[in-house]
């Protein structure tokens, strides 16, 4: 895996409520569909929920979605999103929106949203009841070095921030489908995940980058006793050995204590898109 499809992942990666609540989320929407347990669906940075399209309705005759998409991301408006803080208010919304509609859900985050469920379930231990990660580390500074710190790692996150809000909007979207092939293999995913990007407001979106390079959930990790299973890629023709890749992972989820771990080959970072259906076989799997 090279330096620029690793920064390529970390790049990457109208609503209806349930019920009426004291003060419905601002910085998310949420549609609700389907009938039975409750589950999350958690995208990515810059990524639509229709990133959970076709396993939605694999899912929807078994159980109740709910499924999130960050205001600012994939054409949304930015609401409060466009400036200050993002993560932290997130998962505060998504505490208060699983409070007030008395949920007990199974959670399922993607990328950005793998790292949001993680905040989640270390600040309020009781809002989860299982969660599956797909392709997020706990601090993503670790898949360039694994010494890594929030400190080593800020000149160049601000440098590439500034960049991205300097491009003019033209060149941004020309080059959106070259990173995207980094992170993507099928071509309707790439499709997807590009326009994606492109439609994002491009301060939310850098922001969120930004706040996500400098979020090390680590020393939280211990503390998590939510049942959890993290699902990754692998993709041969970047790499041949696995054994690094698995590393990686292994080793940044070394202290949390109910974690299991799933190779998934012949995918990049984009697993619903590239392998859908050993995605879905997961993600029954764990939902049973």
């Amino acid at each position: 895996m090279t330096f620029r499809s690793m920064m390529a992942m970390v790049v990457f990666g109208a609503a209806s409520l349930p019920c009426a609540l004291a003060q419905a989320p601002t910085r998310f929407t949420v549609t609700v569909e389907g009938k039975g347990p409750d589950v999350v669906l958690l995208p990515g940075l810059a990524s639509s929920r229709a990133v959970y399209d076709d396993e939605a309705k694999l899912l929807t005759p078994h159980y109740t979605l709910h499924r999130v998409q960050i205001n600012g991301f994939a054409g949304s408006p930015a609401g409060p999103n466009a400036e200050g803080p993002l993560l932290m208010p997130i998962v505060e919304e998504l505490h208060g929106y699983i409070a007030a509609n008395k949920l007990h859900p199974a959670v399922i985050g993607h990328s950005l949203g793998g790292l949001l469920t993680l905040m989640l379930a270390a600040k309020y231990p009781g809002d989860i009841d299982k969660m599956m990660i797909v392709d997020a580390l706990p601090f993503y500074g670790l898949v360039f070095n694994k010494d890594a710190t929030v400190e080593m790692l800020k000149p160049q996150v601000d440098a590439m921030a500034g960049q991205m809000l300097a491009m003019p909007d033209d060149q941004f979207a020309a080059i959106q489908p070259m990173v995207v092939k980094t992170m993507v293999n099928s071509p309707e995913g790439q499709k997807a995940v590009a326009k994606s990007s492109i439609t994002s407001d491009r301060t939310v979106y850098v922001h969120a980058m930004q706040e996500d390079m400098a979020t090390d959930v680590r020393p939280s990790l211990a503390s998590i006793k939510t049942p959890a299973v993290l699902i990754y890629p692998f993709d041969g023709t970047v790499v041949k050995d696995p054994a690094p890749i698995t590393a990686v992972y292994t080793s940044a989820y070394a202290t949390m204590p109910q974690i299991r771990f799933v190779k998934v080959d012949n995918s990049r970072h984009f697993i619903m898109y590239d392998q859908p259906a050993v995605f879905d076989a997961q993600v029954q799997a764990f939902l049973k």
